[in-house]
């Protein structure tokens, strides 16, 4: 059981990495050995479920066809799927899929397993956020801006739990901004975009791909893009950096495993993985969904140390959101 003390130095990152050294080749080599689990730190059907259901059969046969289980874990903001990962066998045939609530949470404290238990493999994804409304309330963001200045107290916008991407989101606008919205938690972005939908709440900040069905079908809309730059895709929707608000944090989608794979191991994977990223296949799909709009792909290393500067930045949102 982790200690305050340990579990600061972990999130910090100051802890001993952990990762075994000393694979042989051959364990390299017999890779995989026995069927693999994909954890996802999520519910079915948003983004980190679909990422790993694209991957899952170009992991098969990149792997020699291993046969591949996704378990949905969304439980506590995902922590159920980095505690399996953290208490398993550390031999690289569990693999945690996971977003940006994996640090969120860890900054919100509400996740016990540091970054001395789990090691980055790679970051595959990095998902526009945007403000979502359904355009029959709100046509667009100068709409929803007015009405927001002229009800204080009284706009809602929902996402996907607290301590989420979603929410650290939602805060930074707010802040940004200066007006006065609350948020609302749901446990799916299914769950907050049927609220929008339904009346029940303003709006959800959440990322562009899980929700395109939505804008396909003209039933939510984008106003407000966290970009520097307009998206070709959506070029008459406003940017947070055009109205003077530097948001333009994404929503990362990564895969860990245990602290104490073997170093030879996790670099295989990493490549593994890489070769995916590279592929036809995978690239038709990140265009298909607006994946392609940022840089998906960073090694495991450079994630870890992405993991730990946004610990610094989300500590600081959070310390008074609500």
């Amino acid at each position: 059981m982790l200690t305050k003390k340990t579990l600061k130095a972990a999130t910090l990152g100051l802890a001993l990495v952990g990762v075994a050294m000393g694979a042989s080749a051959n364990e390299v080599a017999d890779y995989p050995s026995k069927p693999i689990q994909f954890l996802v730190a999520a519910g079915a059907g948003g983004g980190v479920d679909n990422f790993a259901r694209v991957v899952r059969p170009m992991f098969e046969e990149a792997v020699g066809g291993a046969r591949i289980t996704v378990v949905n874990l969304p439980s506590a903001s995902g922590a159920l799927a980095h505690q399996r990962t953290a208490n398993g066998a550390p031999d690289g045939h569990t693999l945690d899929f996971a977003s940006t609530t994996y640090v969120t949470s860890l900054a919100a404290g509400q996740n016990p397993i540091g970054l001395d238990q789990l090691t980055p493999v790679a970051r595959m994804q990095s998902d526009v956020m945007a403000l979502f409304v359904n355009p029959e309330r709100y046509p667009d963001f100068e709409s929803f801006l007015e009405y927001a200045k002229e009800n204080p107290g009284k706009v809602t916008v929902g996402g996907t739990h607290t301590a989420s991407p979603d929410h650290v989101a939602f805060l930074s606008l707010r802040d940004a901004s200066g007006l006065d919205m609350n948020f609302i938690p749901y446990d799916s972005t299914g769950n907050a975009t049927a609220n929008v939908l339904g009346g029940n709440i303003d709006a959800t900040t959440t990322s562009l791909s899980p929700l395109l069905s939505y804008i396909e079908a003209g039933q939510m809309a984008p106003i407000l893009i966290f970009s520097e730059e307009r998206l070709d895709h959506y070029p008459d929707v406003p940017t947070t950096v055009e109205h003077g608000w530097d948001l333009t944090d994404g929503n990362d989608r990564a895969v860990f495993v245990h602290a104490d794979t073997p170093t030879e191991l996790v670099q295989h994977l990493e490549g593994v993985f890489q070769e995916i990223f590279a592929s036809e296949e995978y690239q038709a799909y990140a265009e298909r969904v607006n994946l392609d709009y940022r840089e998906g792909w960073m090694g495991g290393e450079e994630y870890r140390q992405r993991l730990e500067n946004n610990y610094e930045l989300y500590s600081r949102l959070l310390q008074n959101g609500n």
